[in-house]
């Protein structure tokens, strides 16, 4: 199995509206200068793993903005422009476009009324894992798929229950590796996964960049069990995102 290799990111700062977005995550306002200073360390956390990372301003028509990685689905072949499965992103996908432009690929979309989501699409080599959540629908899915077969990709399809999206249950380490929680196990069937101890949930949205694993500041049984995988780590404050209901995924576009 062969691990993408990336060059390029593309992240949008969160705007003064961050608050303003949805969530279910119960965990108060987020601080928004406090965002803006998180936002700036993963920025530079990509930079110094070699990423070429390109950060757009704030759009204020869209709170969940930040969130780039619902827009779209970037491979080395084509970029799919995603329909966010929430109203009121409708038309994020469209602001991210012209920048996907630039990137000289061939660009497809989904189409209206399919849903779906890019918190819901896992990449493991030119296998694609497409999660059906309450934002990603069967055919959202099923668009998805048949454009990447269309590429030379394959894929199939997960079943995401009691999360936001199929990454903020599990996650692709690099190799055979995940993590995540228990329940995706058996649907992935990889050699090894690594679950989380209760109250490490949040820690299964990890982020691996050319063979270093971003992971979330403040879950140590998590740390200890990829350290232990012999993995090399990088710990990133994403405490008001969380409240945001994001992850280290959602904030960027890597192609």
């Amino acid at each position: 199995m062969t691990t993408t290799r990336y060059r390029h990111a593309l992240l949008r700062r969160p705007g003064a509206n961050f608050a303003d977005g949805i969530t279910t995550a119960g965990l108060g306002r987020p601080d928004f200068a406090l965002a803006l200073r998180q936002h700036q360390a993963y920025e530079q956390a990509l930079r110094q793993l070699g990423l070429e990372v390109r950060v757009l301003e704030a759009d204020p028509r869209f709170p969940d903005g930040c969130f780039v990685e619902d827009t779209a689905i970037v491979t080395e072949r084509v970029a799919v422009l995603a329909r966010p499965g929430d109203p009121s992103r409708l038309g994020e996908q469209e602001a991210i476009l012209p920048h996907l432009l630039d990137a000289s690929l061939p660009i497809e979309r989904v189409q209206a009324p399919a849903r779906l989501d890019g918190g819901d699409v896992m990449r493991v080599g030119d296998h694609f894992h497409i999660g059906l959540s309450g934002r990603t629908d069967a055919e959202g899915a099923r668009q998805l798929a048949e454009i990447l077969a269309r590429h030379g990709y394959t894929s199939s399809t997960v079943e995401v229950r009691g999360v936001l999206h199929l990454k903020t249950g599990v996650t692709h380490l690099g190799g055979r590796d995940f993590i995540g929680l228990d329940s995706f196990a058996p649907q992935l069937a990889h050699e090894r996964f690594v679950r989380l101890a209760p109250g490490e949930e949040y820690a299964a949205n990890t982020l691996e960049v050319n063979g270093t694993c971003l992971i979330p500041k403040g879950f140590p049984q998590a740390r200890q069990a990829l350290e232990a995988l012999g993995l090399d780590l990088l710990e990133i404050e994403m405490s008001e995102f969380r409240k945001m209901d994001g992850g280290l995924t959602c904030l960027s576009l890597l192609f």
